[in-house]
Order: C-alpha cells, then sequence, then structure tokens
C-alpha cells in the first residue's frame, strides 16, 4: 500500500475507533434537509492530444441529507465513486464530538452499490469552525464485499464566507483506488446566492499528481 493509502486509511480507522469514547457533532436537526446536484467536465491538461472541444470525462452526483433525529442523519450519495465507477450509496451519519470549541467531527456507515458490486462505506467528517468560514476534512473507504478491495477517499476542504451571502472554496481532493496510483487535485469554487435557499457553486479542478486532467465544476444547493 502506499504512503498516501496508509494516511487515509489510518486515519479513517483511528478517527473510527475513537468514536465509540465520544459524542456529539454536527447533525442536520430533525425534519432538516440538504441537496446538491453538482457535474465535472474533464479534459487533459496535454492540450496537444485533443481531437475536439468535447469532454473526455463528464460526472455527475447528486447527494442528500435528511434528519431523522437531532442525531441521527439519514443520506444519499449518487453519481460516481473513487474509482470513476457508478454509485448508489445510502447512508446514515451521527454525532461523534460537540463542542463549543475545537474540532466538531461526526462518523458515517454506509452501503450501497458501485459498479453492480456491493460495498460498505465507513466515513469521518471532522470540522472547525472559523471566524469568517470553516474548515473540514473528510473521509472514506469504499470496501467491496465480494473481493475484499478498498478504495479510499480524503478531502481537504477551506471555505470563507463573503459579503452578499457568497462563499469562497478551496477544496484538496485526495484518494487512492484499488490497484491504481493515488492521485490528488485541487478544487477552487465560488458559490453565490440564488432565489430563496438555492445556491449556485462555479468551479475548476486541476490534477496535480496521478490525475492529468482539468475540468470544470457546476452545481446547485439547497436546503429544504
Amino acid at each position: 500500500m502506499s504512503p498516501i493509502a496508509r494516511l487515509i486509511a489510518c486515519t479513517v480507522l483511528t478517527c473510527l475507533v475513537a468514536s465509540s469514547a465520544q459524542g456529539g457533532a454536527w447533525p442536520r436537526k430533525q425534519g432538516d434537509g440538504f441537496a446538491s446536484l453538482s457535474m465535472r467536465l474533464g479534459w487533459p491538461q496535454d492540450m496537444g492530444t485533443w481531437t475536439s472541444m468535447d469532454p473526455t470525462n463528464d460526472y455527475s452526483t447528486l447527494y442528500v441529507e435528511y434528519g431523522l433525529t437531532d442525531r441521527l442523519t439519514f443520506g444519499a450519495d449518487i453519481g460516481h465513486s473513487v474509482s470513476g465507477s457508478g454509485k448508489t450509496v445510502l447512508f446514515f451519519q451521527w454525532p461523534v464530538r460537540q463542542s463549543e470549541k475545537g474540532a466538531q467531527v461526526s462518523a458515517q456507515f454506509g452501503f450501497g452499490i458501485i459498479s453492480s458490486q456491493r460495498i460498505i462505506r465507513p466515513g469521518l467528517s471532522v470540522g472547525w469552525g472559523l471566524k469568517n468560514g470553516w474548515l473540514s476534512i473528510d473521509s472514506v473507504a469504499e470496501s467491496y464485499v465480494d473481493t475484499g478491495r478498498t478504495d479510499f477517499k480524503l478531502d481537504m476542504t477551506w471555505g470563507r464566507n463573503l459579503p452578499k451571502d457568497r462563499k469562497l472554496i478551496l477544496q484538496v481532493q485526495t484518494g487512492q483506488p484499488d490497484g491504481r496510483d493515488p492521485f490528488v487535485r485541487v478544487a477552487p469554487s465560488l458559490v453565490l446566492p440564488l432565489r430563496g435557499p438555492a445556491k449556485l457553486e462555479t468551479g475548476v479542478t486541476w490534477g496535480l499528481t496521478g490525475d492529468a486532467s482539468m475540468g470544470l465544476k457546476i452545481g446547485v444547493w439547497t436546503d429544504f
């Protein structure tokens, strides 16, 4: 296993073990929901290899969370997995740590189908509230039930609240698909308010290692 895979695995597993001794988090309130629909279009960074302007990859994702209780959130993650295959994952998320100061932590357990194969998906999210924004680390391990193969993913996000309900986001996306090279990409974006609770996110992506693509991202968020 490569160093990045070991780092992601240790982060996920260490925090999941620690969850049994701590309590609280940032769960959705009972009856509150959140949904986002996003699309990423990608092209090779080496424009000399282009044969047309059409994107060489096209990823779309639907993500939904709903507070069943103040301490239990149900969600759905439909789109593409760490490996790039199609996925449908349902999950439950619950608080691990909640404090007026310091890290807020939630654990997750999901199950579903990726590329017609059954998977389970433990995960962990850690967040810190900042003066004018937030910092978060989100990690999951997608483990294939029948083959024992596991893909790891860890995203680090810094967000800043701007005037007029706008937000600036910088995300570093990392992953280790089983049997393939690890990847790191950056994804800065700007979030703008639309009508009512809806928001529009537009941004770009750029592969740093293990990913030779560049891309455009557009998404819509809403609370309900």
